[in-house]
């Protein structure tokens, strides 16, 4: 028998492919149903897949090739043809954001089309069963639980998650049981997480959304992000902030020099500003700005430059030119912290991808063991790539533990 710890999107995926090699397979999943990040991910429409795959985009402290071979062993052409053939889930790009949903715009489709499938593939699952520890056994694992008897199997897949949104059954036991039994596991931090300002100084923006560009910086590195961007009456959240928020976190986990995040409000960088106010002198300042951005942030930068809002352009003095300037293009957000793990989308850090079969995610530690999802050491920006990481190494590692192998698809490094 193989035991599939975890119904989420990596476990299911796991439990399927395991069945169609060939393998006798049961999910014990710690909830009442399982897939409940899936429930809630892309608002309750499930973001199932990107429209493109950016490996570069992923983070992690293991080797960049590694995570690479993962991501795209299982191309992103034939994960969509699952969905939509296997499945029978029809899925539609959303243009202005690149994702791909389903047709019926509704998550629980999504899981309950994985659950169903891996039922009809013979998956047996037992629901409110939750992993309390793991141990190997003659035949090879004996799983036991934190009710009723330990459960043996031939081969384990750990699809368990990692520590993000722990209302969803994450609790990170998984990573734990997996260190007690020699993996090396780097630190872990929330990532795709709010940031916080304390005190709220821009509570009275809350609600105020637009496309911005951001530039954090952390040492010697910088990382970019654009997308949306939203005030909130606690700090600032929206795809951009996500996808650079684990510079955030990991300074708050390692405390290496403290991250700044620079925001440019919309597609105009510091020149462009200079070269429409030098060409509408007569009018007021804050007119060709309320053209480009929201009227309460256009009134915020005003003041904070200390720019009159009646102000004209002919009026504008250089030394308000140039903090205005500043604002526009490079403004500096004052955070202070992040929401943590209660509102992280997934777990940065994890297990290292050196403790793993790069082909099958067996545990180079622990034969019989395969391990896959987030409680590896990865995870890519929103938008359905870190679905795609789920999909494709949750195939791989249930492929393995039945036994078989997954064919490689060529790349470049």
């Amino acid at each position: 028998m193989i035991v599939v710890v975890g119904a989420g999107a990596a476990g299911l995926m796991a439990a399927i492919h395991a069945a169609r090699a060939g393998g006798r397979v049961l999910v014990l999943e710690r909830t009442a149903d399982g897939g409940r990040k899936i429930l809630i991910s892309g608002g309750g429409r499930c973001n199932v897949l990107p429209v493109a795959l950016e490996p570069r985009r992923f983070v992690t402290d293991s080797s960049p090739n590694t995570l690479r071979r993962l991501l795209l062993a299982w191309p992103l052409e034939a994960q969509r043809a699952f969905f939509e053939h296997d499945l029978g889930l029809p899925l539609a790009v959303e243009e202005e954001t690149g994702k791909l949903f389903p047709v019926s715009n509704r998550a629980r489709d999504v899981r309950d089309g994985l659950v169903e499938l891996a039922r009809r593939e013979g998956v047996e699952f037992r629901f409110g069963a939750a992993m309390s520890s793991l141990e190997s056994a003659p035949e090879g694992w004996r799983v036991g639980l934190q009710s009723g008897e330990p459960i043996d199997a031939r081969a384990v897949v750990l699809a368990t998650g990692g520590l993000s949104v722990p209302k969803t059954g994450s609790d990170g036991t998984g990573l734990e049981i997996a260190r007690g039994l020699g993996h090396p596991i780097h630190p872990t931090y929330p990532a795709l997480t709010p940031l916080l300002a304390e005190p709220p100084v821009h509570a009275d923006l809350s609600g105020v959304s637009l496309t911005v560009s951001l530039k954090g910086r952390h040492g010697s590195r910088t990382t970019t992000a654009s997308g949306g961007f939203l005030f909130t009456h606690r700090g600032y959240s929206g795809p951009a902030v996500l996808d650079l928020s684990h510079l955030v976190t990991r300074y708050r986990l390692l405390g290496e020099g403290r991250p700044s995040i620079g925001a440019r409000w919309c597609d105009l960088d510091g020149d462009a500003w200079q070269t429409i106010l030098r060409r509408q002198s007569n009018q007021r300042v804050a007119t060709p700005l309320r053209e480009r951005l929201p009227s309460r942030l256009v009134d915020r930068l005003l003041d904070e430059a200390g720019v009159p809002r009646d102000r004209t352009v002919a009026q504008l003095r250089a030394a308000e030119r140039v903090a205005l300037i500043a604002r526009l293009d490079g403004y500096q957000l004052p955070w202070t912290g992040d929401e943590g793990y209660r509102k992280a989308e997934v777990t940065g850090g994890g297990i290292a991808l050196t403790a793993v079969d790069p082909e099958t995610l067996e545990s180079r530690h622990c034969p019989g063991l395969f391990l896959c999802g987030e409680i590896l050491d990865a995870f890519g920006p929103i938008g359905g790539h870190n679905f795609a990481w789920a999909w494709s190494t949750g195939r791989a590692a249930g492929v393995g533990a039945a036994g078989g192998s997954t064919p490689e698809v060529p790349f470049a490094l």
